[in-house]
Parts: C-alpha cells; sequence; structure tokens
C-alpha cells in the first residue's frame, strides 16, 4: 500500500500520561509469585520490572496461570506497548486487546495509487475501483478491548494507553473464557488450553489450535527479552508442559478444511479461491492460469499489506474485476487464506515480470496509519509459510528475493513514482527473518575493509523521523524501523540522496512515510563506497549515499558477496525495472515487449551487489483462452542488483562480475 494521511484518525495516546492501576494486595502477590518466573530479572531495577509485575498482579488477581498470561502477551505483541499506539487491527498494548470500530481503512490497498497491480505493458492499464466493504458488526475478535472493559470496570482508554491495565484486561478475558468453558480457574498451566485458543479470537477449531499450540510452545521454550518500552520481561521455560489439547473439542468452534491449499501443516489454511472468469467485453479476471514451476520458475515471494479489513479483502480477492494476490494472513491469530494456486500467475506485485515469477502475500491491516504494528501471531504464520514455499520452489531465503512491494522496481519509468511502498519501514524484517531460520549476521571471514555491507540496525531503538502518518506534514509517533536513512554527505545536516525515478525531474527526497527515495532496509547488502569514522558510504541509485555506522551501535555488519561494475571502456550502463527477452526472441504472433531502460545510470567505477543471473523472460498471457499463453526466453542474460531501495536488473553484457 502506499499509506496516507488520515484526518480522521484518533489522535496518537502515546503521548498521553498512563495511569497506573494498582490492585489491593498487589505487592504482597508479587512477592509470592515471582519465584514461579525462575528466570525473572533481579538486577533491572524497580522501574524496569514494572511491566513484570503487572503480569503477577494480574494473574494473582484474576487466577490465571502467570506462564499462561505471559505466553499470550508474547504470540500478540512480544510483550511490547507500541507506546499505545494501535496495531493493524486495532489492537491495543501487551495483550493485544482490540478497538477497531474507528479504524476502517480509507480505500482498499490495490485501488489506491497510480500503480497498474498487473503491470503488464501488453495490456491496459488495470486500475480496479472495487470500494471498501462496509462492515455491520466488526466480529467479536476486533472487540475483546470493550469486553475487557466491562470485565474489569476499567475505562478503554486506560485499557489502550496503560500496560499494566491492558494485561489486567487480557487476564480477565482468559479467565471469562476459563469460565465459559466449565474449566477451573486452576493453577496448572495445562489446564488452560482451550481458553488460549478461545482468546485467539479464531471460529474454527483449525486456527484456533495452532495458536494455542503456539502459546505453549513460548511457554515450553521460555523467552526473556527487553520491550520497548525499556521493561525487562521473562517466561521460564517448562520444557515438560503437555496441555489439556482435548478442552478444545468443547470449545464450540467450527471444522475448517485446508483441502486445496497449498499451506505447511504448521500453520492454520483455507482456500478461499480467486476467480477466473471472463466479464465484459473480452475483460477476465482477476490472474492468469500457469503451469509453474513447469513452464516457468517461481523465484520472488512478495510481501505486502493490506490497508483493508479481513472479510472486506476476502470479498475484493473474490471479485473477477478486481485484483489478486496467493495467500491473505490475518493479524490477530495468524490465520491464512489462499486464493490462487502457486502453478498461476496473480496480479499483485505493480510489475509484470515480478507477478509472473513470484508468489505474493497480503497481511492484514486496515488501519491507513502506516505505523500501526504487526502482531507476533502473524509474523510467525507468514514466517512459516515463507519458509515452506522457498524450500518448495527453491527460493533463496535473502532480501533479493523475498521482497517487500517497496522493494519491487517500477517496470517502466513512467511507473516509478507510483508504485506500492508497503509494508513499509515498521515491518520487522530481522525478527521475520530469524523466525525462519536465517538472521542477518556479519559474514564470518569478512574483513575490516570488506566491500560489501549488510543493513541491520537495531529495530527497537532506531528510530527515524517520518511524516504523513496520521496527518500530512506532520510527525510519527515514535517508533522502531527497519530503515537507514541516507545523506549526500556525512553529515545528518546534508540533504537527502535523490531519487529521480521517484521525483522527476529533480530527485528531492523527503522523509514521508511513503518516501522511499533516500532509505535502505534491513537484510539488504550493497557495495561499500567509502568509510569516513561513523559513518559509510555506499553506492545507491547511481550515487553515493552515506549512513551513521559507529562502531558502537552499528547500522550495517561486513559482509561478502559479488558485485557487478560496469565492463571496462564503459562510462556508463543502462539499468532495467524487468528482466525481458531481446527481440528476436519472440515467436510470430506475439508482439516484442520493449527493452526499456530506466531513468538511472550505473556508472565506470560503482559496485552494486549482484543477485542471480537470470535469462530474460517473458509470459505472455493476455487472453482467457489459455492455448495462446507461452512463456518467451531470450539469449540476454541479467543480473538482478541491490540498486536503491528497490532491486533492479542489468545486462550482463555490460558489466563485470567481481568476488
Amino acid at each position: 500500500m502506499r499509506g496516507s494521511a488520515d484526518p480522521t484518525h484518533p489522535t496518537d495516546p502515546g503521548h498521553r500520561r498512563s495511569r497506573v492501576r494498582r490492585a489491593a494486595g498487589t505487592l504482597a502477590s508479587v512477592a509470592l509469585l515471582l519465584p514461579l518466573l525462575g528466570a525473572a530479572p533481579s538486577d533491572s531495577g524497580a522501574s524496569a520490572a514494572r511491566l513484570q509485575r503487572a503480569f503477577a498482579s494480574a494473574a494473582a488477581e484474576y487466577h490465571v496461570p502467570q506462564s499462561v498470561l505471559l505466553g499470550v502477551s508474547y504470540l500478540q505483541s512480544r510483550w511490547d506497548a507500541h507506546a499505545g499506539a494501535p496495531s493493524v487491527t486495532g489492537g491495543y498494548g501487551p495483550m493485544h486487546l482490540t478497538d477497531a470500530r474507528t479504524a476502517l481503512a480509507d480505500a482498499p490497498h490495490h485501488s489506491e495509487g497510480t500503480e497498474d497491480a498487473r503491470g503488464d505493458s501488453a495490456r491496459p492499464a488495470l486500475h480496479p475501483t472495487t470500494e471498501v466493504p462496509t462492515a455491520a458488526e466488526l466480529p467479536p475478535r476486533l472487540r475483546t478491548l470493550t469486553k475487557a472493559a466491562e470485565l474489569t470496570g476499567l475505562p478503554p482508554e486506560q485499557l489502550r494507553t496503560d500496560p499494566a491495565a491492558n494485561v489486567a484486561g487480557g487476564a480477565a478475558l482468559l479467565a471469562a473464557a476459563q469460565r465459559d468453558l466449565a474449566e477451573p480457574l486452576s493453577a496448572d498451566p495445562a489446564d488452560w488450553y482451550g481458553a488460549v485458543a478461545r482468546f485467539s479470537g479464531a471460529d474454527d477449531s483449525a486456527t484456533a489450535a495452532a495458536y494455542a499450540t503456539d502459546v505453549y510452545d513460548v511457554i515450553r521454550g521460555g523467552e526473556k527479552r527487553t520491550t520497548d518500552g525499556g521493561q525487562l520481561v521473562a517466561l521460564a521455560a517448562q520444557p515438560e508442559l503437555a496441555p489439556d489439547t482435548a478442552q478444545l473439542g468443547r470449545a464450540g468452534l467450527r471444522t475448517l478444511s485446508a483441502e486445496g491449499t497449498e499451506c505447511p501443516a504448521t500453520v492454520s489454511c483455507e482456500w478461499i479461491p480467486a476467480p477466473y472468469e471472463q466479464f465484459g467485453e473480452g475483460d477476465y479476471g482477476n490472474h492468469d492460469l500457469g503451469d509453474r514451476p513447469t513452464g516457468q520458475s517461481i523465484r520472488y515471494i512478495v510481501v505486502h499489506d493490506t490497508e483493508g479489513a479481513w472479510d472486506g479483502v476476502l470479498n475484493m480477492v473474490q471479485d473477477p474485476t478486481y485484483v489478486s494476490w496467493n495467500y491473505t494472513l490475518r493479524s490477530t491469530d495468524g490465520h491464512i487464506a489462499q486464493h490462487v494456486k502457486a502453478k498461476d500467475v496473480a496480479w499483485h506485485a505493480g510489475n509484470w515480470y515480478v507477478n509472473a515469477k513470484s508468489i505474493g502475500l497480503e497481511h492484514e491491516g486496515f488501519l491507513a496509519n502506516p505505523d500501526a504494528w504487526y502482531t507476533e501471531a502473524m509474523y510467525r504464520a507468514s514466517a512459516r509459510l515463507v519458509t515452506y514455499l522457498a524450500a518448495k520452489y527453491g527460493i533463496p531465503l535473502d532480501r533479493q528475493h523475498i521482497l517487500g512491494h517497496d522493494n519491487v522496481p517500477g517496470p517502466t519509468t513512467s511507473t516509478i513514482s507510483g508504485m506500492h511502498t508497503d509494508p513499509g519501514p515498521y515491518w520487522d524484517w530481522q525478527h521475520y527473518f530469524t523466525l525462519m531460520g536465517r538472521p542477518f549476521q556479519p559474514t564470518p571471514g569478512a574483513s575490516g575493509d570488506s566491500g560489501v555491507v549488510t543493513i541491520r540496525p537495531d529495530y527497537a531503538s532506531n528510530r527515524p523521523t517520518y511524516t504523513g502518518c496520521v496527518t500530512a506534514g506532520q510527525a510519527c509517533a515514535a517508533h522502531g524501523s527497519s530503515e537507514v536513512r541516507l545523506y549526500s554527505r556525512p553529515d545528518t545536516a546534508s540533504a537527502l540522496v535523490k531519487d529521480i525515478g521517484t521525483h522527476p525531474p529533480e530527485g528531492v527526497s523527503t522523509i514521508g512515510v511513503n518516501d522511499i527515495g533516500s532509505r535502505v532496509s534491513t537484510g539488504q547488502q550493497y557495495a561499500v563506497a567509502e568509510r569516513r569514522g561513523d559513518w559509510t558510504a555506499i553506492w545507491y541509485l547511481g550515487q553515493k549515499a552515506w549512513f551513521r555506522n559507529p562502531a558502537a551501535n552499528p547500522t550495517a555488519v561486513r559482509a561478502t558477496g559479488a558485485v557487478v561494475t560496469p565492463k571496462d571502456g564503459l562510462t556508463e550502463i543502462p539499468v532495467y525495472g524487468r528482466a525481458y527477452p531481446e527481440a528476436s526472441a519472440y515467436p510470430a504472433g506475439i508482439p516484442a515487449q520493449a527493452v526499456s531502460p530506466l531513468p538511472y545510470k550505473l556508472l565506470a567505477g560503482q559496485k552494486y551487489v549482484a543477485g542471480e543471473k537470470v535469462p530474460g523472460e517473458y509470459y505472455y498471457a493476455v487472453t482467457f483462452d489459455t492455448a495462446a499463453h507461452r512463456v518467451v526466453v531470450g539469449k540476454d542474460l541479467y543480473y538482478e542488483i541491490q540498486f536503491g531501495h528497490r532491486v533492479a536488473f542489468v545486462r550482463a553484457a555490460d558489466v563485470r562480475l567481481t568476488v
């Protein structure tokens, strides 16, 4: 999506003074219960242990085992409070209590802006006009804060902004779920499986079970971390814990079929197909049938966010006049719906070359606010799905193959400024790849003068200023970020680096939340141009781009890898947004697609990290009848490179590859 300032969005509650609720007997309860944690921090100081005490207090007051309360909260938010800011589904605080009644999106993801989701210049641009469906009633999973207010007697505002009150609200909801199941308020965490499943808000047993199983995995393994509010929270491991999973059968949830899906067994998945139908005068939608990976390889997974509510998004993807993607993931519990088979080509990325070789994942969110946060449940489900798909189709788990929508290049010059910018600077790429077992680390053996770096700021403490999240031109709330800002000189007072494609013709970049012209993202790799004290310069969009990289708190780590540079004798070479075949490769009856360069140049002496070497390829599929579909493969070869915030392509014949 390209998030837009929403003047109707409520004032950010993160700046309001917290009011701490202290129940009678709290101190005595904490004294008794803290030893049960085992791994609870002992030297953190009273202030840094405030949230830990809140969990102990709430557990005692509502008779919920602390480990269950901590495990549920970890799966929802990793114990972060996000300064009272709402999640993508209107959830607040460590327990992710939802209050989504005012958070409906202004426009669906693929209807906003000028990007053609299909991105195929052989066909008229596709700009769907489907409106956001109006929900008569939000589902209970998006109204848990209201119920928590009723159960605790606490005002909704306090539940939104006060982490201790929020934890109490979550404990009250868990206790209520346990009573609804006619189960005792037992001190044994094994007796709470059904209540944890119900807390997810899922209405089917498969999703509820997947959620509860994740919570108990957290409890068995234990966790300890410092939250975004500087709070030390710990959960001691209970490796022998075996929950009573039979409780789920008494929870009254519907049975969900996974038939037809292409998902790992470790997630909850259902088949909700996107239509392949004809309509109007020869039009059809909302995807193309294919024969992947036999007919052509799958090389990318593209991460999106929806800017639409779950039910409304599902309605849109089932509209033949709209566009499509392969999977949608639900925020509150990580449930997955598949819409397009991996063999077929969905219309989602705005670049036909990428569409034809990718699988698109939309992550639920309906706040028109780009700094809304994502739940741990959704991160985990998405990471498992990506790991499964990458293994199945041989997709490397790196940032040149696992792309954000904001990393997909505009296919032609005229499309660059309209390309979407989701999932944005607040998607936690380091955590996401860690969940996939591929955390971004310094390359072993990389020397002090390594010519390549991997961007890797500390997400929680890296808080660049952005504008336009709520009100145009106004600063966004302080928030951890995966992205690092780039300057024209080693000085934060200097101008930001220019992007003549996003901001033609002058290229002047801004700190707007949707302006990616002067930003790099966690996991991306770049060739080093120069180092000067605490500053590092990289080659970026044909220029030197500087970022602060102090040794005491680095924002990038040293790496090794192949790079490309123009061949000797060439002063500059063109850069492309798609790797299309040469004209002579097209058979009769299939119009040759233009191999049109972007406005950027790769200049002599500059270097860019290289990905795969691939042949030019074009999937001709402009008719409903698949008999005319063809995959055209050329002899010209290309390297994918990390050129700016987005990837790009250069002809292999123009460059020299070095390691």
